[in-house]
């Protein structure tokens, strides 16, 4: 894309920006909620790109200015500025202009919203509920670096430790812009804790990303849920046992797609207080329902993207952890760590970076820039 073509299509969206900044400051918008949240996000968004077309075009400004001294100018130090100032800014514009082409490309709109992360032990019994607890300490310690907020909304533990499955939400900055990637199969290939003969083992633990459903997104009649309180069992001394705190409830919900009416039922023990836990459960049961009536729009999206990051795909096999040989691998995009210890403490960003880079690429053939 020549220098033209991408001012042209900025031009086009200070138009817009214009509009819309406009738009948020009108009564009637700021009180349509959904409207206003939605209009501000696109605000945001453009008033990044109006400041990248700002410094492109003082970039491409002063490389002219600089090549006009070059042609006319007699004297040597005015010269050589000249070429100092030139050399910078031709070495800034490619940079800038790879900048604008990844900002004019659409993005999705769940990337800023928070998630509800499930990871579930799969084949591999013992182990797998083992593996699926190094995941989980792993997410925590990424998201407690990154200062986002984690909260456990559903456990189950493994009969030697980990988790058989566990539910929980992470809130803070583009939360499932960023954790999205992580949706699939994750295979270990290590020697149990559990084996007596030191042979290896290929176990696999399942994770899901979904995107928090936002009230207005999702049509529920807070009336037709059932509650029922009940006492929770496990840690927390003798008020566990003597407070009805933990809330399950029951909600009659009619698939879109087959037009039965389904019973969701959803538990929630997390915290000693009931009213809490009755806000976290109905979370859940809005994200629930998202994640269901939206999965038609996540496979057409994954479909007309083609892409190989970011699908969704619950079932793909997307990376192996190989302690023998101390590696990671995420096979859609075949980027290899050999810092597998560093990985599990957290330290998952260079891989995230990775498969950003990647489904950009794909973006930006898909749409010519």
């Amino acid at each position: 894309m020549d220098n033209n073509n991408i001012l042209q299509k900025l031009e086009g969206l200070e138009n817009r920006y214009e509009e819309v900044s406009t738009l948020i400051t009108d009564p009637d918008v700021i009180a349509d909620q959904p409207r206003y949240v939605k209009l501000t996000k696109e605000w945001k968004d453009l008033g990044d790109i109006m400041d990248a077309r700002k410094r492109y075009i003082n970039c491409l400004n002063s490389i002219k200015e600089a090549k006009d001294i070059l042609a006319n100018e007699s004297d040597p130090e005015m010269k050589e500025m000249a070429r100092e100032e030139l050399n910078e800014n031709e070495a800034l514009q490619p940079k800038l202009e790879e900048e604008i082409k990844i900002a004019l490309v659409p993005k999705d709109p769940e990337d800023a919203k928070n998630v509800q992360m499930e990871i579930r032990g799969g084949a591999g019994g013992d182990e797998a509920a083992l593996f699926a607890g190094d995941l989980f300490a792993m997410y925590k310690k990424y998201c407690e670096s990154k200062g986002w907020t984690i909260s456990v909304t559903s456990v189950s533990e493994g009969a030697v430790g980990g988790y058989k499955e566990i539910d929980f939400a992470v809130s803070g900055t583009d939360v499932y812009g960023t954790l999205k990637y992580e949706s699939g199969v994750h295979r270990v290939q290590r020697v149990p804790a559990t084996e007596t003969q030191g042979r290896m083992h290929t176990s696999a633990a399942t994770v899901a990303v979904l995107p928090e459903a936002d009230k207005f997104e999702v049509n529920i009649n807070e009336g037709d849920i059932k509650w029922d309180t009940f006492r929770s069992s496990g840690a927390g001394g003798q008020n566990v046992n003597k407070v009805e705190s933990g809330v399950r409830l029951r909600y009659p919900w009619k698939n879109p797609n087959t037009g039965e009416v389904e019973e969701i039922l959803i538990e929630c023990t997390e915290t000693r207080d009931q009213p809490k836990n009755k806000e976290r459960a109905l979370s859940r049961l809005y994200t629930f329902i998202h994640d269901r009536e939206h999965q038609k729009y996540v496979d057409d999206i994954a479909s007309r993207r083609k892409s190989l990051v970011s699908t969704g795909d619950r079932s793909a096999k997307i990376r192996t952890y190989n302690f023998p040989q101390g590696r990671v691998t995420d096979h859609r995009i075949g980027y290899t760590t050999h810092d597998l210890n560093g990985f599990l403490a957290g330290n998952i960003q260079d891989m995230i970076d990775a498969l950003t880079v990647a489904e950009n690429a794909e973006k930006l053939k898909e749409t010519e820039l």
